[in-house]
């Protein structure tokens, strides 16, 4: 049987494989929840199989329709223009999905190129994504993966050798097995970042280029605007939106009377959160700088959050953080923006607390909660993604059952869900220094092991870093 055949054979195998399995719900529902969660992990092991033969196949079809070829490619020859137009309309995918599969179908072919004249594999253009195609042809990582870490490892330069981004891309290949594409993409950023200290100025300033505001008139009358704004900018404009609808999405309610009053007239508002927020914008671009910020937003005007390490302002050198932003900032920008007068730094002690404003009260003051954000980057229950803006300030020790004191030390920052969570299941926190765990009920898990709670702060881990070396 010619190899073609013998391809599409075990290919409608698979597929009749596939169509026998139950779909049923029936079938489903009768499951108990470690056969669910076992399923729903062979499901994704399914998938990555189907998406490796779906990058193998797009990359043959782009290699059959390069631009070298014109209207002899595969794709203009069967009335495409391009092998991502042919891989979307024949497979009815977004025009998303088929330039990802197109892109990592490329890395795929390229990996395995094989010189006509001589028979031997060719070095591929990019050696050091190796780890990530044959990842991708073990079927053991999905395809928007695999794109995270191509965009978020870049390529290599001065300082940065292809070797480097290779041990870099198998070690996030491992830890793709865990992390969503998005998490995976920062986590690659992050090595990056890591790698190639001396290029965080140069990607600060690539971002600061594409900043943009477009405005675009539709049919109806209406007004479009997209403002794309990189980290500096955006810490501003998400300061601004958080405060004037942040009641709204779970904000914070341990507040003084003052505020909550602020907020409950927000509550109050007949607007959507979207209308909301057009309308306080549209009047701070009104007002300017003269903006009544008691009635627009309850303080005054925005503040960006600086944090960086103690070691690093002394040795006027390496990188900080803006507060809620992934990114790193040079050493540069943080004297900028220190020198700018809008600007609160926040500065770690060596076991990565930062300054202790606690006072002797039940509520968590509002500087108090500036801190928190600073240390722990958001809701610190593991795999939560929500931001510090969303979250609310809990007592390890509880301030009335254990006398918790109101201390940085002993606060952490939740999400309403899990804080939610803590007080009516049963969980616990323990701490040890700055670490914190997250203790299981008994009816969960009856050993009560305890679940690391890391920080999403980037500070924190820059400081961890320099502790280590």
């Amino acid at each position: 049987m010619p190899e073609s055949d013998t391809l599409a054979a075990a290919f409608i195998a698979a597929v009749d494989a596939l169509a026998r399995v139950s779909k049923d719900v029936a079938d489903y529902r009768i499951l108990n929840d470690a056969a669910l969660l076992e399923l729903n992990r062979l499901a994704a092991v399914e998938r990555q199989f189907a998406e490796a033969h779906a990058a193998l196949l797009a990359g043959e079809i782009a290699h059959r329709s390069a631009p070298a070829l014109g209207h002899a490619g595969l794709a203009q020859r069967s009335g495409y223009r391009t092998p991502e137009e042919l891989v979307r309309v024949s497979t009815r995918s977004t025009a998303r999905e088929a330039s990802v599969v197109v892109r990592v179908g490329r890395l795929v072919h390229d990996a395995q190129s094989i010189d006509s004249t001589t028979g031997e594999l060719v070095a591929p253009e990019q050696p050091w994504l190796l780890p990530v195609t044959e990842a991708i042809t073990a079927g053991i990582l999905p395809l928007a993966s695999a794109d995270a870490i191509r965009t978020g490892l870049g390529e290599p330069c001065d300082g940065v050798p292809s070797s480097s981004l290779a041990d870099a891309a198998a070690r996030l290949c491992a830890e793709g097995t865990t992390l969503d594409p998005d998490r995976l993409f920062r986590r690659a950023r992050e090595l990056r970042d890591e790698l190639d200290e001396a290029g965080i100025a140069d990607r600060e300033r690539e971002r600061r280029q594409r900043r943009s505001l477009r405005l675009v008139r539709q049919p109806d009358g209406m007004v479009r605007l997209t403002w794309v704004l990189d980290p500096e900018s955006a810490a501003v404009a998400v300061d601004l939106y958080d405060r004037a609808t942040s009641p709204r999405r779970g904000g914070p309610r341990f507040v003084a009377q003052a505020e909550a009053e602020a907020a409950e007239r927000i509550l109050a508002d007949t607007r959507t959160t979207e209308q909301l927020a057009s309308d306080v914008f549209l009047d701070l671009l009104r007002q300017g700088a003269d903006a009544d910020d008691s009635q627009l937003l309850g303080t005054g005007a925005p503040v960006i959050r600086v944090l960086v390490t103690a070691k690093v302002l002394r040795e006027r050198s390496g990188h900080g953080r803006i507060d809620g932003q992934p990114d790193p900032i040079s050493f540069e920008t943080i004297e900028r923006m220190l020198c700018s007068g809008s600007t609160l730094p926040i500065v770690f002690d060596g076991e990565g607390q930062p300054l202790d404003l606690g006072r002797e009260q039940r509520l968590y003051s509002r500087r108090q909660c500036i801190a928190l954000a600073a240390r722990d980057g958001g809701c610190r229950v593991n795999g939560c993604g929500r931001p510090a803006s969303w979250t609310e300030a809990h007592h390890v020790q509880h301030w009335g059952r254990d006398g918790g004191k109101t201390t940085i030390a002993n606060g952490i920052l939740l999400c309403r869900h899990h804080h939610l969570l803590l007080h009516n299941n049963g969980w616990e926190i323990t701490r040890d220094g700055a670490d914190y765990w997250l203790v299981p009920p008994p009816d969960i898990d009856p050993d009560q092991t305890p679940i690391p709670m890391p920080s999403k702060s980037g500070a924190l881990k820059d400081l961890q870093r320099e502790r280590a070396s």
